[in-house]
């Protein structure tokens, strides 16, 4: 049986019982990944990790979109 926990991102608290990663997050909510920030537990996250960080209980996650203009 697998284990049923919470996470948060960007303030909203979601429920989970797969092994999620950032990369799992960045393509399910259908961010461009070319354009981001993520903070995973209050540290910068580098597009390089996002492969290796597994989502775990009570994690909060920021993803920031990058938004040009003028």
């Amino acid at each position: 049986m697998n284990k049923i926990y919470p996470f948060f991102l960007n303030g909203q608290k979601y429920i989970t019982s797969d092994n999620l990663t950032i990369s799992d997050l960045v393509y399910y909510f259908g961010y461009n990944k070319s354009l981001l920030v993520v903070e995973y537990n209050q540290f910068i996250c580098r597009q390089t990790e996002w492969d290796k960080i597994f989502i775990q209980e009570n994690d909060k996650i920021e993803i920031v979109t990058i938004v040009g203009g003028g």
